[in-house]
């Protein structure tokens, strides 16, 4: 029997405790600041204690100073087991994350509590089951598989299990890079088994940039009976808004079909005013726009058409009321990842990629691109080849969010032949 097949044998055998495993990490909310939580501390504790007598060669763990987190930091841990040329074997990086988002409205999940999880129907459901556990299960038990069989693989695997993906990677990939550059080479592989499709045939090498940002815009609040005594910022920001969603869908339409969708997409997401009542012209307003543009798009460009176009729009709206000239309108950028070069199609971990879902699943893989963000692009800038890929039903950030076990265990079988073939 090859030992890819020997390996696939005893992971089957570890189905059970990889479960066990992913239920553990569940139960344990790893939540950013950012939202008002205690960040990954506690999740990142038990993880060590699950591999605390794996007989992995290294485990360095960085905590990343986070003064609004539990015990002030952001844990990120790096579990290295060598190939079998020692620390001189070529590298094959899998990176997972911790964190996990928050579970949203309690009364849409109707299976079960999102940190109690619970399994049905071959799945496990729980807030991030899917967003990330089941692939850092998978890959933890990729590796123990071999661990338990004595083999040595041809490539080194650093297991990276980081925090804060959900908010931006400034205390997890990002502040590695930046903090310990020497952790990373240009001849690694890596994998961030952070997006997919539910059979496993679709191979991320590229990412459109990413721009979320806030208009706020401010008026003057008065009575709604009597708007002419002040200015209503919900019409301002409604005027705004309209015109700023038709200009920009207009002006960056091209396509490229190597991205799912093949068009740069810039959706209103967030609304708030302080009007709590009917009979209120609010005197603020906020909008916030999601936008996710092909790379041949600069996002500066798009940051001075929405600045112009506020600025018309003002103009528009002008009014001096006790003095001050209003409407005021501010564009605050809440995050912007300007997209990296895509992964060369013909690179090794593409290569790899490809022969292990042909050898082990019998299936082809597509390669393209996605309109979501993944800690890849932070390799690919780099010059790192990086891909993004795993089985997933693509439940994550939702109610009732699930990890299908079947996919864990058939993902943990890829990861490992990655690392044998």
């Amino acid at each position: 029997m090859e030992t890819i097949e020997k390996v696939s044998t005893e992971i089957e055998k570890l189905r059970n405790e990889m479960v066990e495993t992913l239920i553990e990490l569940i139960k344990i909310p790893a939540i950013s600041p950012d939202y008002g939580y205690e960040g990954e501390y506690d999740k990142a504790q038990k993880l060590l204690e699950i591999i605390k007598d794996w007989p992995f060669d290294k485990v360095e763990v960085y905590n990343v100073p986070d003064e609004r987190a539990k015990n002030s930091v952001r844990p990120n841990i790096l579990a290295y087991y060598y190939g079998e040329e020692g620390e001189e074997s070529p590298r094959l990086w899998i990176l997972t994350h911790i964190d996990v988002v928050p579970p949203g409205d309690l009364s849409k999940w109707t299976i079960t509590d999102p940190f109690k999880p619970l399994v049905k129907d071959g799945k496990v459901y729980g807030r991030g089951s899917e967003d990330n556990g089941q692939s850092l299960v998978a890959s933890l038990y990729a590796v123990r598989a071999m661990m338990n069989l004595g083999i040595k693989p041809k490539r080194t695997v650093i297991l990276a299990f980081v925090s804060d993906e959900e908010t931006g990677s400034k205390y997890g990939v990002e502040w590695l890079m930046k903090n310990h550059p020497e952790l990373f080479r240009k001849d690694d592989l890596v994998l961030v088994p952070d997006g997919g499709n539910e059979n496993g045939t679709f191979i991320e090498v590229a990412e459109k940039s990413i721009l979320w940002f806030k208009i706020k815009v401010k008026g003057k609040q008065v009575h709604a009976s009597m708007p002419e005594k002040g200015l209503n910022a919900h019409r301002v920001a409604l005027d705004l808004t309209y015109h700023l969603d038709k200009l920009l869908h207009e002006k960056y339409s091209d396509r490229n079909e190597l991205f799912e969708p093949a068009e740069s997409t810039f959706e209103p997401t967030m609304v708030k005013n302080p009007a709590d009542s009917p009979n209120i012209a609010p005197g603020e307003h906020e909008v916030v726009f999601d936008c996710r543009v092909l790379p041949q798009y600069s996002l500066d460009d798009i940051l001075k058409d929405v600045n112009a176009l506020a600025e018309e729009v003002k103009d528009r709206y002008r009014k001096e009321i006790e003095g001050k000239i209003l409407p005021e309108i501010n564009i605050e950028i809440l995050q912007r990842g300007d997209a990296a070069p895509p992964t060369d199609l013909k690179s090794k971990i593409v290569l790899l990629l490809k022969e292990a879902l042909k050898k082990l699943r019998g299936r082809e893989a597509k390669v393209g691109g996605i309109g979501g963000g993944t800690f890849a692009a932070y390799f690919r800038r780099l010059g790192i080849p990086a891909v993004v890929w795993a089985t997933l039903d693509e439940t994550a950030h939702q109610p009732n969010e699930y990890a299908k076990i079947e996919n864990m265990v058939e993902d943990a079988k890829v990861m490992a032949a990655l690392a044998i073939l």
